[in-house]
């Protein structure tokens, strides 16, 4: 698979910061949009909008991912939040390593966001507000990998009104989805995940309702798969679902 490599090496790659953003509202009652594709089959629950990256891509080639990228020099500077969202994020990122040095804890957690807020622009064409943006998870990719991101989930409701659209050639097309939909075509085989998109999907699954996703705290606890870790999850997800562990 594209992107996913073998525990040969012994060269450790440093994990590259990331940021990804989990566009998520209700999806009871609502109707298509302008321009965006939409399923059949989302009747109520969550819908989360998605892309599906194309075969030639040399990370996550083929997968159905949330919209994000890489860190990049342009998101150290030209904020444009306040310095409270500043303060609340690297809070929220304690654990995580980019508050390892707390002189710089503040800073990464602003250039963090500043990237989540301009790949959903560039990507989905979505000017989201940095005050709506809330700290989900943070995976690291496992060390035997060739290429590796330490990245920054972020959830975030867009207002009314507010349409997020498919811009980007890094994917074949773009669409809100229903979050079950999405489980039982990645069962059946039909859609592929990596594991951070199938944990995160399956804790907003459990969780059922925007309400329920805004109620109460989040502690942000790192996940950092062991080495393996990824050749093992596609090998049981290649298997049929009565032989998987």
């Amino acid at each position: 698979m594209t992107g996913i490599g073998t525990a040969e090496s012994t060269t450790v790659a440093e994990p590259r910061l990331a940021a990804s953003v989990i566009l998520v509202r209700d999806a009871a009652g609502r109707g298509g949009s302008e321009g965006v594709a939409r399923p059949a089959g989302a009747a109520n629950g969550l819908e989360v909008f998605v892309q599906h990256r194309v075969s030639t891509m040399d990370f996550a080639a083929g997968m159905v991912v949330f919209p994000g990228g890489r860190v990049d020099t342009v998101d150290s500077t030209g904020w444009d939040f306040a310095d409270d969202v500043v303060e609340r994020h690297a809070a929220a990122w304690h654990l995580s390593s980019i508050a390892v040095e707390p002189l710089t804890a503040r800073h990464n957690a602003g250039r963090v966001l500043a990237a989540a807020q301009r790949e959903v622009f560039e990507e989905a064409g979505l000017k989201l507000d940095a005050a709506t943006l809330r700290p989900w998870a943070n995976w690291v990719t496992p060390e035997d990998q060739p290429k590796r991101f330490d990245t920054y989930f972020y959830l975030a409701c867009p207002v009314s009104g507010a349409e997020p659209k498919h811009q980007t050639t890094e994917a074949s097309s773009s669409l809100w989805m229903p979050v079950r939909g999405i489980l039982e075509a990645e069962s059946a085989g039909t859609l592929r995940l990596m594991p951070p998109t199938l944990v995160l999907l399956d804790e907003l699954l459990a969780l059922g309702t925007m309400e329920a996703v805004l109620a109460g705290e989040r502690e942000i606890i790192p996940v950092r798969p062991q080495p393996g870790a990824l050749q093992e999850f596609f090998r049981n997800r290649r298997q049929p679902p009565s032989l998987a562990p």
